[in-house]
């Protein structure tokens, strides 16, 4: 045992750990020290391995090691070396906050989700707001996940999140309705779903006219929002909204020698162009019925 301990720290002399690490190295060599029941010795080699060689292997196993052991503010203190080592991991954010949820830490674990999501960069941020929203939701702080929602759309109007807000709006039911009936909390809900629809399509409208399929696609959402409210839904809201579809073709460009193909497409021709449309039609006969005459 003696001699594969000499082995394994010689290898870790040998490689050259502010060019390149192995993170496999330093976990074999951990590990053998836990089997030889010399914790002292693993929590040693870990260390060195953070502070020559920071990888996100080495802080989930070494996290890992301490949790078992239920060393609660080690299991902290590295949270924090590896998030400072890396304040973009969300994952890192997402499992910290996790931990302290599992001891029943919700203030802890709701002021961490709001450090996480203050980042100025984050390698995965829509997991990392979706996990913070299904926190609160799990918690039955619907008025935060509300709050969350309208955060995040101030950051960005992607159509997954007008369409998640609308979904939450449908069940979500506030603890100033409990004393309303079933019905009439289920009537709340959907006017709350319906609301966000209508901010969702005003925008995709005036802000993002472009976007046809996206908001084609929303509409189809709300329609099937007002289907499966059985009694309560009116589909007629949303029928009066619904575009024609229109298969086009296009010519687009395929090879580096400028030769083309074409291509069919669907288009979406929305109640509001459609008016325009006639109106630009009429127009041109006016003119065309003045030069007549």
């Amino acid at each position: 045992m003696e001699r594969t301990r000499v082995v394994y720290r010689e290898c870790l002399n040998q490689i050259p750990h502010h060019k390149f690490s192995f993170a496999k190295v330093w976990l074999l060599a951990a590990q053998f020290e836990i089997r030889q029941l010399n914790l002292k010795g693993a929590r040693q080699i870990l260390g060195n391995a953070i502070g020559k060689a920071p990888k996100s292997k080495i802080f989930k196993k070494y996290i890992e090691m301490e949790l078992q052991l239920s060393n609660i503010d080690r299991c902290r203190k590295l949270y924090e070396k590896y998030l400072q080592w890396s304040p973009e991991n969300c994952y890192a954010w997402s499992k910290y906050a996790e931990l302290e949820r599992s001891l029943s830490e919700t203030d802890r674990a709701r002021a961490i989700f709001d450090l996480a999501i203050g980042q100025p960069a984050l390698d995965m941020p829509e997991l990392l707001w979706k996990t913070y929203i299904d926190f609160e939701i799990s918690e039955f702080e619907f008025e935060r996940a509300r709050g969350l929602y309208e955060r995040l759309l101030d950051r960005t109007k992607h159509l997954k999140v007008w369409i998640s807000y609308a979904d939450f709006e449908a069940t979500a039911t506030d603890k100033t309705c409990l004393d309303l009936s079933e019905q009439e909390q289920k009537k709340q809900c959907i006017q709350r779903a319906r609301r966000v629809f209508e901010e969702a399509l005003n925008y995709f409208r005036s802000s993002a006219p472009d976007l046809k399929e996206e908001r084609a696609m929303l509409l189809d959402k709300w329609i099937d929002l007002e289907v499966s409210s059985g009694e309560l839904g009116d589909v007629s809201l949303v029928q009066s909204k619904l575009p024609k579809k229109l298969q086009k073709r296009r010519q687009v460009s395929t090879e580096e020698d400028g030769s083309s193909r074409i291509e069919e497409f669907i288009d979406y021709l929305f109640p509001e162009e459609t008016q325009t449309t006639n109106l630009k039609i009429l127009e041109a006969a006016y003119k065309w019925k003045k030069q007549k005459l």
